[in-house]
């Protein structure tokens, strides 16, 4: 049985909250939320090295199958209670289990903020060197050298880590209309206009339809690789912002008579579309200068300024290639940076800047070891893994699914039906009675068997 409801303390209640001014506010922020370094560094080398095609098939069905009903699912327990993460999971169920689904999702956003904003640094780092031309003078074609250099040194990682962390601050302190969309509102337009540009470039290119091939032509034989399942999810979660209480908190925000499925269903297409877009506008570039599609985590910061040097205009090209990829991680940081400070504001009872303030410093303090983990702190490893590339194992296939899995069993079981129909903006339709089933069956077996695997295969 269901327990009863939590109702809002006083304390609770007058905590104020923003709301969205327009769908179209709500729509490009949480789309901006979504797209990140996950959507075009993580994707291209993610999907790189589990067979191309093959990999993209799986990855959208567990973005249908999986994200889009806890999208809504989220989206609703925030709406119904209009509070942070923590008290909108209260409102549907007080117990302890059904907590953690909102708890998990605060500290997976933590976690995945911290070792996120040290890849939003390097970014920035390339923006910067592409611009000045830096990028250009020192590395010739030893880009290796450069990239490797430049995460070793012990202090330049951390300083571009710290302005990102700045930023994402500055902009979240300037509340929810002002900052957040406002913010939102100038560079996804940007972004996509970048974006698309990018890929009609690579179109042009000599090796556009091996990269076409290799991206949209499954290997079918690739299928069988328990690994490309789990890489899939992992993907899904962190492009998509599943299991981080990411919609739970920009949930609360959204105002009555907004449609819940319709905004759900926009805000992921259009995250899958810019993983996508990235994959068109990176992988003829490299099947045209013989480069390796699974160079790894590589591919952004070593195997394309190679390419861009190659390229008529590169140089141009790798300053709009990086605006992007800023572009994208500043727009997910201030989401993460939100997601904790929303609790943090009703936990302790902080103004909007002091406690965005607090998280932003705790959170740079906390990455700091990704950032030194390859330089001083290089030696420190587990299975083979360095810090941030431990703590990205553990939050994509493992925080963040199992904090997916219990947002899908608290909507799922512990609400009650007809309060959640009504809630996601189903009522009693066919639809609304196949959304509930795949929280309840579909959704909670697919990560559960991907979890199963991603154990076995560790």
């Amino acid at each position: 049985m269901p327990s009863k409801p939590h109702a809002p303390t006083p304390h609770e209640a007058v905590h104020a909250f923003d709301q969205w001014s327009s769908r179209r506010g709500f729509i490009l922020a949480a789309i901006g939320a979504a797209v990140g370094v996950g959507n075009i560094w993580r994707f291209s080398y993610v999907a790189g090295e589990n067979g191309g095609a093959a990999f993209l098939l799986v990855y959208v069905a567990c973005v249908i199958l999986v994200g889009l009903p806890l999208v809504i699912g989220e989206l609703a327990v925030g709406r119904n209670t209009h509070g942070d993460a923590l008290l909108s999971v209260r409102a549907v169920s007080d117990r302890p289990i059904w907590l953690s689904a909102g708890a998990l999702g605060i500290f997976g956003s933590f976690l995945l903020l911290s070792f996120y904003l040290v890849i939003a640094g390097w970014a920035l780092k390339y923006l910067a060197g592409s611009l000045t031309g830096e990028l250009w003078r020192l590395a010739g074609h030893q880009y290796g050298g450069y990239f490797a250099d430049f995460i070793a040194d012990p202090v330049q990682p951390a300083f571009w880590q710290l302005v990102m962390a700045a930023l994402s601050a500055a902009i979240v302190a300037c509340g929810i209309r002002v900052g957040v969309e406002r913010v939102n509102g100038i560079l996804m337009p940007l972004l996509a206009a970048i974006i698309v540009a990018l890929a009609i470039f690579a179109l042009t290119l000599d090796g556009a339809s091996r990269g076409l091939a290799f991206l949209f032509s499954p290997r079918w034989e690739a299928l069988a690789s328990p690994e490309l399942y789990v890489a899939a999810m992992g993907q899904a979660f962190f492009s998509v912002g599943l299991g981080m209480a990411l919609y739970l908190t920009y949930g609360s925000y959204l105002p009555r008579g907004q449609n819940i499925p319709g905004m759900a269903t926009i805000v992921v297409a259009g995250d899958t579309a810019v993983a996508i877009l990235a994959g068109i506008a990176i992988f003829p570039a490299v099947f045209t200068y013989g480069l390796d599609p699974a160079s790894g985590p590589q591919l952004v910061f070593i195997t394309l300024p190679q390419i861009f040097l190659a390229m008529p205009a590169g140089e141009l090209v790798a300053a709009v290639f990086f605006l992007l990829l800023v572009a994208a991680a500043l727009t997910s940081a201030v989401s993460l940076v939100e997601v904790i400070g929303a609790w943090v504001r009703r936990r302790f009872g902080l103004s909007r800047p002091a406690a965005t303030a607090a998280v932003a410093f705790t959170v740079y303090v906390c990455g700091l070891p990704s950032s030194l983990g390859y330089g001083l702190w290089q030696d420190v490893q587990w299975n083979g893994r360095g810090i941030l590339e431990s703590v990205d194992f553990m939050v994509s296939n493992v925080v963040l699914p199992v904090s997916g899995l219990m947002t899908a069993l608290l909507v799922g079981w512990a609400w009650r039906s007809s309060s959640a129909l009504r809630e996601a903006d189903f009522n009693d339709t066919a639809l609304g009675r196949a959304w509930l089933f795949a929280l309840r069956w579909v959704t909670p077996a697919l990560i559960a068997i991907v979890l199963a695997r991603g154990f076995g295969t560790e």
